[in-house]
């Protein structure tokens, strides 16, 4: 029996339930092969922008804030303690060196000195008296009236009376010298630049009183974090502006570095001489310091260029038309560009543009934008 017969004999339903079963397994097997087959997307290389990185040279400078102060400043102080009586000067007055610039009551003191000088008055009776009678037994030891022992107890009081007046006479001058130091003076020619005491205070003595700017080389004072405290050197130069004068300028020189922090704002005191002090800058006036620490070898690069996924700044750089990450370090900021200190090396080539689509080994192809600065 031949095919067609037997599909001629075969009744009409089952014909049509066996074509329908083949149509179905067809399409079941062409959808198979379409699931099962993976697609072969087109491959494409995408294209960036990029900038050639060129060597640049900037001058790093520090400006710190400060104030114009005296190259010597005393703070004056009575060496007496006592109640201030008097007072001669006022905040920004000249002085010249011996002046009067305060006193104290003198009446404690004038007491002490009367006390002293009857003391030496007595010490002085007192070995004049001794000393007639060791000369007295003396002569009467050398004719053999008297015996060794008297001789040895008036040569022993003679000794005592002169110690106890070489004490009297110390103290006397003592007491003497507190009387002048009732009196505050200046020790040198300048400017009275603050005031403390005032009359009816009662002051112990070593208590800072009066302070005189004196006259001569004037100094800007900056205080400088420790961070920045190595960059700084004695002698090194300095270029000074003054708020209050914005036509003035002066140059200057570290003449001073603490050798030890301050202790509330942990920052070291600098203070730069100026020997061509504008004559309009007075004591006390606000100064910028600005010191040029040489120059250094950057690189200028666009902010889209930066990637930064961490606390580390990375760069795409591209070699043999494949871009790969490479880490850097930040300088600073100028404009929209930004300042690497390294990294890099001139004439790399930099994404800086599509950064974010780039993953590490990829092919690219480049769009040059210019080069660097």
């Amino acid at each position: 029996m031949t095919f067609k017969t037997f599909f001629e004999n075969m009744p009409q339903k089952k014909v049509v339930a066996l074509s329908a079963s083949a149509l179905i397994l067809a399409a079941g097997w062409q959808l198979y092969n379409v699931i099962a087959t993976k697609p072969q997307p087109a491959k494409v290389i995408p294209l960036v922008r990029t900038i050639t990185v060129g060597e640049m040279s900037t001058i790093t400078t520090d400006v710190y804030p400060g104030e114009v102060r005296g190259r010597y400043e005393s703070n004056l102080a009575f060496q007496v303690a006592g109640k201030i009586n008097n007072r001669y000067v006022n905040i920004g007055d000249k002085v010249t060196a011996g002046q009067v610039l305060m006193t104290i009551d003198p009446k404690d003191i004038d007491q002490a000195l009367a006390a002293s000088q009857a003391q030496l008055a007595s010490a002085i009776a007192n070995q004049k008296l001794a000393a007639d009678n060791a000369e007295r037994f003396t002569k009467l030891y050398k004719g053999g009236a008297v015996s060794q022992a008297v001789y040895d107890q008036y040569q022993t009081q003679l000794d005592a009376a002169n110690a106890t007046l070489r004490q009297a006479q110390a103290q006397a001058t003592v007491d003497l010298n507190k009387t002048e130091y009732t009196k505050l003076r200046s020790d040198a020619n300048g400017v009275v630049a603050n005031i403390i005491g005032e009359i009816g205070q009662v002051t112990a003595a070593g208590n800072p009183l009066v302070t005189v700017v004196q006259n001569g080389e004037r100094e800007v004072q900056i205080n400088v974090p420790e961070s920045k405290l190595s960059a700084l050197e004695l002698g090194q130069m300095a270029f000074v502006n003054f708020w209050a004068l914005p036509g003035a300028q002066a140059t200057g020189t570290i003449s001073e570095i603490a050798p030890m922090a301050d202790a509330l704002t942990k920052t070291y005191r600098v203070r730069v001489a100026i020997k061509d002090m504008p004559a309009e800058a007075k004591l006390g006036m606000t100064a910028k310091v600005t010191f040029n620490n040489g120059k250094a070898e950057h690189f200028l690069l666009p902010a889209t260029a930066i990637y930064q996924t961490d606390k580390q700044a990375k760069v795409w750089l591209v070699k043999d038309n494949k871009a790969n990450l490479a880490d850097i370090s930040i300088a600073g900021y100028s404009d929209n560009n930004v300042i690497v200190a390294s990294g890099l090396k001139t004439g790399d080539v930099v994404v800086t543009a599509g950064i974010n689509k780039l993953v590490p080994d990829q092919s690219v192809r480049l769009m040059e934008s210019g080069d660097s600065k």
